[in-house]
Order: C-alpha cells, then structure tokens, then sequence
C-alpha cells in the first residue's frame, strides 16, 4: 500500500477472505492464552480479557496475577487456570517485575501472551513488561499501559520476528510514538505506520474507529461500532479477543482484524438491544461467538 492510499475498510467478504485457522479437535490444540495485569482497584480487566480468548475458541486460558486479584475474579473464571504472582514489595497494588520467570515458565508454549489488562501504572507497566517480553519467544500482545514499553526500548520485539501486537488507545498511541494526540486524530494511519515499522509490531489502535496496521504498512479501518464502547473494560474484551486468535494460530494481522471487526459488531448489537449507552463491557464477550458465526 502506498503512503497516500486509503486504509481498506474491513467487511465481512474481506474476513471471509482473509479466514480463521480452524478450531481444534480438543482444548490442547484450540491454542492456550496467558493473561498477565490486573490490579486491586482493576481487578476485572483480567477476567474480561481471560473470558474473551475463551469466547473466540481459545482452548485454555491461564490468568497470573496477584493473589488477590485472583481471589477477586476467581469465581467468575471456572474455566481458566489462576496462578498467583508476587506483589510489588513497594505497593503490594502491583506486580513485582521479580515475578516474570514464573510468567515465563506459563508461556512456553502457549499460543499467545497478554500483557496489560488491569495495570493501572504506566512507569511499573513498561518496566514488567521490560522485564518479561525478553523472555519470551511467542506470540505477544502488548495492550494498554503496556505500550509505555515501546516509548522507551522500540526495538524490544524485534526478538519475535514479527510475531506481535499492540493494542492501544489514541492517546497510548501517541505516547508510543513521541507525538501529541492531536497528531494521531488527524492521521492515524500514519502514526501506526511509523510505531508498527520502528517497533516490528501490528498495531490497533482504537479509537472512533479502529485502525490496523502492519510493519509492511499495510492498513485497514474497522468502522461503526458504538458509544457504549469507549467504557471500562471495553477495551480488555478486545485485547482478549485479539489473543484467543492468536491462540487459535491466526497471524497478528488477521487476529487484530477479527477481534477488531468482532468488537465493533458486538457493540452495536448491544446497543440495538438495550440502547446506545448502558450495556457493560461484561456483555460484550456473550455476544462474540454469534458475530463470528454470523462472518462465517
């Protein structure tokens, strides 16, 4: 695609196009999916996400976070496996960057690794995640305050060959690339091109509409959706989405095009059903198995 070429608007032909590897025969070859973040004043944003890869065909999901947080969201996620990591010694709110060894050891071999849900702190956000993604060789999606980490060290996916993603809002966007937000409303293809091209990673970005770009400078625009989605936890629905494909073995294009179409979507048949606003981002992952269906 050239630099002046519009994004290609994503359509359900285009996804059937593009397709979805398909589901496997049992939960060890639907892909595992590991969710790290989570916080005591946000303890959802792990649960969401964790539902959500679950809802899209993930296999299994394992949730790490701090006891608890685990304690909080434990009886909502009796499908996933919750192993405790230790709290920051300085504010036991966060995770302790000591911990990422054990988040290491769950990721062997999973199918993708979410970093971000739930965090609250950008500074701590950037240093665990600086901590973890080194050690790690699998698919990664960076979501949120996570994307501090690619202000500061760029080139730290490199290692992954291409295999990642990051999920950001306009104003994290901005950040990422040095820039004022003002800039990302007015181009934000070109502000994705740059981060997605430095930094060997798809970008979403989600805003009024949703955009994704490749390294490769290829880009799409997801359009519609509705207002009720820009709410709490909206956005950990998404990235959970997002990293069940992966799971499922979906390249980060396509997987950030799904989860990106299916969000949207999921948002407006809530809002038909109960009115613009006032649905919860809790609602969002029910609805997505029927809006992937409905794609095909």
């Amino acid at each position: 695609m050239a630099a002046n070429e519009a994004p290609v608007v994503v359509t359900p032909a285009l996804l059937r196009e593009v397709g979805l590897p398909e589901p496997g025969h049992d939960k060890h070859s639907s892909g595992r999916v590991v969710v790290v973040g989570g916080s005591s004043r946000s303890p959802g944003g792990v649960r969401l996400a964790a539902e959500a890869a679950l809802r899209v065909g993930a296999g299994k999901v394992t949730v790490a976070s701090t006891a608890a947080v685990l304690r909080l969201v434990a009886s909502d996620l009796p499908e996933a496996a919750l192993v405790a990591l230790p709290a920051d010694p300085a504010d036991d709110d966060h995770l302790d960057p000591d911990g990422v060894q054990v988040v290491a050891a769950e990721a062997d071999g999973a199918g993708a690794l979410l970093v971000g849900p739930g965090l609250v702190d950008p500074v701590r956000a950037a240093v665990l995640t600086a901590r973890l993604v080194p050690e790690v060789s699998g698919p990664v999606l960076l979501d949120g305050l996570c994307s501090a980490f690619l202000t500061e060290h760029p080139d730290g996916l490199h290692h992954l060959e291409g295999r990642a993603v990051l999920s950001a809002n306009p104003g994290e966007l901005a950040h990422t690339a040095g820039v004022d937000v003002e800039e990302v409303a007015a181009d934000p293809v070109a502000v994705a091109a740059a981060v997605a091209r430095r930094s060997r990673v798809v970008v979403l970005c989600a805003g009024a509409a949703k955009h994704v770009v490749a390294p490769d400078g290829r880009a799409w625009v997801v359009a519609g959706g509705a207002r009720g989605l820009a709410a709490s936890g909206s956005g950990d629905v998404q990235a959970g989405a997002l990293a069940g494909l992966l799971a499922r073995g979906a390249a980060p294009a396509e997987a950030a095009l799904w989860a990106a179409y299916a969000h949207a979507r999921c948002g407006e048949r809530l809002a038909a059903a109960v009115g613009r606003l006032g649905y919860l981002a809790r609602e969002l992952p029910a609805e997505l198995p029927r809006v992937l269906g409905e794609v095909g």
